[in-house]
């Protein structure tokens, strides 16, 4: 059964990743080859994910992860359990419009023989009783990291995506998970099909579950590609505009955004007034590791635009590429940055 959502006011979670181990991957690597193979491997991931919880434990986070541990990269590692992608026969394509990179090829109808993290999911059930988070790769962020020569439509491809997230996402709140939250970046960059059939796409990843939805969508890890991108947006990050209002009138949960060190003006927050947000108040991109005092201050212009019991802080991205010492870091910063306020609401009631 899933253990209920904590009561505690804004309760802290990261956005997904965080550092693995050095005898597991390379550190300070994005998508690091595996170090092990065979039993070793799966051991390994299970020990990595542990430390990973103790890690989350320690810094005082309210709702935990795996830390995605157990996943070399956050959509190829799902893409790589299901039947008609063609991981021999790759082409290049550009991701995001922003990056050119080496990807599968979908060759024919896609399925799911089996469940991917249930596993991992129900073992990390088991070591914590505190609420769990399990991170997905959204639809659309799936079609923008293949080559399609079988669908030969985006859309298509994505709304076969978000059935087979669906099979995954129940399974995964059948075993205890509390909030299943799909990665969305590719949200920030194509607006069109977002407001056309993407939120559609993923209203039907996440039809009929029984336990809390979030996506997350951000502008992207702290890799070069990501950042000289950032350089080119100006003095005001606007794209969360022009999707905020139709996901604010659907029915996910959780919206989780890039807020802190962003040039995202804060106000357009009140475009999803009514829903959860993920206030992401921990700058991924850089190994200076915020202060409680930073943190608490996005959190409080965070909260002109977002009723503080629906307010839920965050990272802005995910932390595998960092060194551990500052992920553990900006864990506690998050995590005294949130008492902090917490405490002012206390005394102003």
């Amino acid at each position: 059964m899933n253990t209920p959502i904590i009561n505690t006011l804004l309760p802290t979670s990261t956005a997904g990743s965080l550092p693995k181990p050095s005898w597991l991957a390379k550190p300070e690597t994005l998508w690091s080859p595996w170090k092990l193979q065979g039993e070793e491997l799966i051991e390994g991931k299970q020990d990595a994910l542990l430390l990973s919880l103790h890690e989350q434990h320690q810094a005082g986070i309210d709702i935990v992860s795996d830390g995605e541990q157990t996943r070399q990269h956050f959509v190829t590692t799902f893409i790589e359990h299901l039947t008609g992608v063609d991981f021999e026969n790759r082409k290049t394509v550009k991701i995001r419009d922003r990056y050119n990179a080496s990807v599968p090829t979908v060759v024919g109808a896609v399925s799911r023989p089996k469940p991917v993290f249930v596993e991992e999911a129900k073992f990390l059930r088991q070591h914590t009783n505190k609420p769990i988070k399990w991170t997905l790769p959204g639809p659309m962020t799936m079609i923008d990291t293949l080559y399609d020569d079988h669908f030969k439509s985006r859309k298509k491809l994505a709304w076969e995506f978000a059935k087979i997230l669906n099979q995954e996402a129940k399974e995964l709140a059948s075993v205890g998970v509390n909030i299943i939250q799909f990665d969305e970046p590719a949200f920030n960059v194509f607006f069109d099909e977002v407001n056309d059939w993407g939120i559609a796409c993923l209203e039907r990843a996440i039809e009929g579950l029984k336990c809390e939805t979030a996506v997350h969508i951000c502008y992207g890890y702290g890799i070069k590609a990501n950042t000289d991108w950032k350089k080119t947006l100006g003095a005001e990050w606007r794209q969360y505009e022009e999707i905020l209002p139709k996901l604010q009138k659907s029915t996910i949960d959780r919206i989780s955004l890039e807020c802190h060190n962003s040039h995202v003006p804060i106000e357009l927050l009140e475009l999803v007034r009514g829903k959860k947000v993920m206030v992401g108040a921990i700058d991924v991109a850089t190994n200076n590791i915020e202060t409680p005092a930073e943190v608490a201050n996005t959190l409080r212009k965070a909260l002109k635009y977002v009723d503080a019991d629906k307010l839920y802080p965050c990272t802005n991205c995910g932390m595998a590429p960092l060194p551990r010492q500052v992920a553990n870091g900006k864990l506690n910063a998050l995590s005294a940055g949130a008492e902090i306020i917490r405490k002012e609401l206390s005394a102003s009631s």
